[in-house]
């Protein structure tokens, strides 16, 4: 199985060059990421992240899990098209606004504040696993992608979806994008009970505003459990 590289690119890097989107630690209570919640009144755009919408219409809706939901667009999204979705994020900011985003949507969402590690989900509980743009620590034991991939159930998808950085600008800015788990990482751990259905470096469909918009080519892969 090939996967794509992560090459530099020539992206606009004039913002904060860290995993923009939506993001998740090891951590419950990781209370830098409330500090930069509670700086600005909104940090996301409001809309669902163009690679779940494209890689989740052919499914049919079930138990879904949304790792570091942020603000909530992608849970009320789910949620809006008949999703049982429960949502996680270490920050405490967030998850006040998601909640608030799901009820002015109309939908339920089942909130969970905990990082992916931490939060234990049962084996294979989900029919969809996705992680939008997650900042979820490399470890040596690969805790991170194994409870990504632990919490698929037979016949279930997950999507994994990472921009490609520039690593020249991002060192620059005291960041490394190697101490994060890629799409990379989760692939080179699927074995035969997994068939890869996407496996790619995209163009990314940009939400107008929010903070990850500079970014221009997303990684995404989608992979199916076997029953």
């Amino acid at each position: 199985m090939t996967h794509p590289s992560r090459p530099a690119g020539p992206h606009d890097h004039h913002h904060d060059p860290r995993p923009e989107g939506h993001r998740t630690g090891l951590g419950g209570g990781d209370g830098s990421w409330d500090e930069r919640y509670g700086a600005a009144e909104q940090v996301w755009s409001g809309r669902p992240n163009g690679a779940l919408v494209t890689e989740v219409a052919a499914l049919a809706p079930g138990r879904a899990l949304d790792v570091g939901c942020g603000e909530g667009a992608d849970a009320a999204w789910l949620a809006g098209r008949g999703w049982d979705v429960t949502a996680l994020d270490v920050s405490r900011v967030a998850l006040e606004r998601a909640s608030r985003h799901a009820r002015e949507a109309g939908v339920e969402v089942r909130w969970l504040h905990s990082g992916l590690v931490e939060a234990a989900l049962p084996e294979g509980s989900f029919d969809l696993v996705s992680a939008q743009y997650p900042a979820l620590p490399r470890t040596e034991a690969q805790e991170a992608e194994r409870a990504l991939l632990c919490a698929v159930a037979p016949g279930g998808t997950l999507l994994v979806v990472h921009h490609v950085h520039d690593a020249g600008v991002a060192h620059e800015h005291d960041f490394d994008p190697e101490d994060f788990v890629a799409p990379a990482d989760v692939a080179a751990l699927l074995d035969d009970g997994w068939v890869v259905e996407v496996d790619e470096v995209r163009p990314r469909v940009v939400p107008v505003g929010g903070a990850g918009a500079h970014h221009v080519d997303d990684v995404v892969l989608r992979a199916r459990r076997l029953p």
